[in-house]
């Protein structure tokens, strides 16, 4: 998937009055500015109440689910026949900015501007992006990430992420 397939998906949602937010390895790259490795998809945030008409959406543009170990109401994938990907995490916060359903995004957590190709673009703050890939056992893809993100905020990195392959 490339910067112009995600703008060009980011851009039509907006004009059907969905906010998303990016996240995953194309949330790194419009934090950094630029792209830095190829992405196989595009995971975007999205909240509840915006889900159903979404899916709708995705499914007039050809887009169909695909099933996986981890898929849940609020964590799936959905594909086209062009092999766009999208990995939706939908989640939802009361009026005290506690959430109540689906992906835990820590309140404030999508709050983060972005830039592809010039495009300010909603996404996960740097800080918590940084949390999110030093959560886990990190792939290679995500030492990367991880090191570039600090490169550019000036984030420590933690012992567990700081060898590059």
């Amino acid at each position: 998937m490339n910067s112009a397939e995600v703008l060009s998906l980011y851009n039509w949602l907006a004009g059907q009055h969905i906010t998303i937010w990016i996240d995953g390895g194309w949330c790194v790259d419009a934090l950094l500015g630029r792209q830095t490795r190829e992405h196989s998809d595009v995971d975007i945030a999205v909240h509840r109440r915006d889900n159903a008409k979404l899916i709708f959406l995705l499914e007039s543009r050809g887009y169909q689910s695909q099933v996986r170990a981890d898929t849940t109401e609020w964590v799936y994938v959905m594909k086209n026949i062009e092999g766009l990907q999208v990995d939706v995490h939908v989640f939802e916060y009361d009026e005290d900015g506690r959430n109540t359903y689906g992906i835990e995004y820590p309140y404030g957590s999508l709050t983060g501007k972005g830039t592809l190709e010039g495009q300010e673009v909603n996404c996960v703050t740097p800080e918590w992006m940084f949390r999110f890939k030093t959560a886990y056992q990190p792939a290679e893809k995500d030492l990367n990430d991880v090191h570039a993100l600090a490169i550019q905020y000036g984030f420590e990195i933690p012992k567990s992420h700081r060898e590059l392959p």
